[in-house]
């Protein structure tokens, strides 16, 4: 894969839970700064952010809210298996992700006298994934609010509730998985960011299923950029200043919505997948998580650093003792400017 790093990432670096319950507030996570321009990292605090920024910079966040979208299952044999939802297709149509050997036209039991009907695989690229139609008996939101629970990993050490895979700029339900970028944000550091002169907009997209087993590219996921926000990107970019997102799912959103360098209001479906040769036109820098060696998100961060400044970013970040995974620490990659 483009840009992965080799670096193995062992067990100690992977966050098993959420800050709070490792004794740190929300935003008291590490934050690793890779100057874009000079090629260094500097190890810092999260909440050194907004001295990190300058006046007149853009803030892009993802106001996606995570659902409760694992379910569990019976198959007719009477075996368990987790559902993963993923992608809301229509009102009953959803991509989805069986944990487990399911066959085409299976059934699968739900609780409360639903089921679920898997029909086929969504596409050769990505066989983990099915279509199916959901019988729920009543809408999707509250099926899942009595059912669901947060998609959990096999990292994460306990069941936590819904409220930990929220961001602070959560508003539109529909994330499959939590842009977790958003996370160590505090009402305090926004305060702290807009005092610094920063400005913030926010983009929706709702985030599938990713899949730490396999190097899947990313697969079509909705998306909206509203007026507001691609005004205040183009208004940022006149100005000089830096536009920067808030994880990789704003870069991909806002690399959706790109005509003729300008960036307009959209919404829909994107395929887009940021890579060194493809690039980025509009973002200027991003604050993300740290992804496993495997994952295809090093395809984006590459578009940003290139291949040797991400590898040693990464071979810092294990030997520093830097957290792994949505509850762990955070990586900034930016071109510093002068204040």
């Amino acid at each position: 894969m483009i840009g992965a790093p080799t670096c193995a990432l062992p067990p100690v670096n992977e966050a098993t839970t959420t800050p709070e319950r490792r004794g740190l507030a929300r935003d008291g996570v590490r934050l690793l700064i890779t100057d874009l321009a000079g090629g260094r990292h500097e190890d810092a605090a999260f909440r050194d952010l907004p001295a990190v920024l300058c006046r007149g910079d853009l803030l892009v966040a993802n106001d996606s809210a995570t659902l409760p979208a694992a379910l569990p299952a019976r198959r007719e044999d009477g075996s368990g298996l987790a559902v993963h939802l993923s992608t809301r297709i229509s009102d009953d149509l959803w991509i989805a992700e069986p944990r487990g050997a399911i066959v085409a036209g299976g059934r699968v039991s739900l609780a409360g006298g639903a089921s679920a009907t898997f029909l086929t695989t969504v596409d050769a690229a990505h066989p983990r994934l099915w279509y199916v139609v959901l019988s729920l008996g009543e809408d999707v939101a509250p099926f899942l609010a009595r059912y669901g629970a947060p998609i959990r990993y096999r990292y994460v050490n306990e069941a936590l509730p819904l409220a930990d895979y929220q961001t602070v700029f959560a508003r539109v339900p529909g994330s499959a998985e939590m842009p977790s970028a958003g996370r160590p944000f505090t009402p305090r550091v926004l305060d702290d960011v807009r005092h610094a002169g920063v400005d913030l907009a926010t983009i929706t997209l709702h985030t599938g299923v990713s899949s730490p087993e396999r190097h899947e590219r990313p697969y079509r996921e909705w998306f909206e950029v509203s007026a507001h926000t691609a005004a205040a990107v183009n208004a940022a970019r006149r100005r000089g200043n830096r536009v920067i997102a808030v994880g990789t799912t704003v870069v991909r959103a806002l690399e959706s919505a790109v005509a003729g360098g300008e960036t307009f209001a959209a919404a829909g479906w994107t395929d887009r997948i940021i890579t060194p040769e493809r690039g980025v036109t509009v973002v200027d820098g991003l604050l993300t998580g740290f992804h496993e060696p495997q994952a295809s998100h090093h395809d984006l961060l590459a578009a940003f650093g290139g291949n040797a400044l991400l590898e040693s970013a990464y071979e810092r970040a294990v030997a520093a003792g830097y957290l792994w995974h949505e509850f762990g620490d955070v990586h900034l990659l930016i071109r510093r400017c002068d204040r």
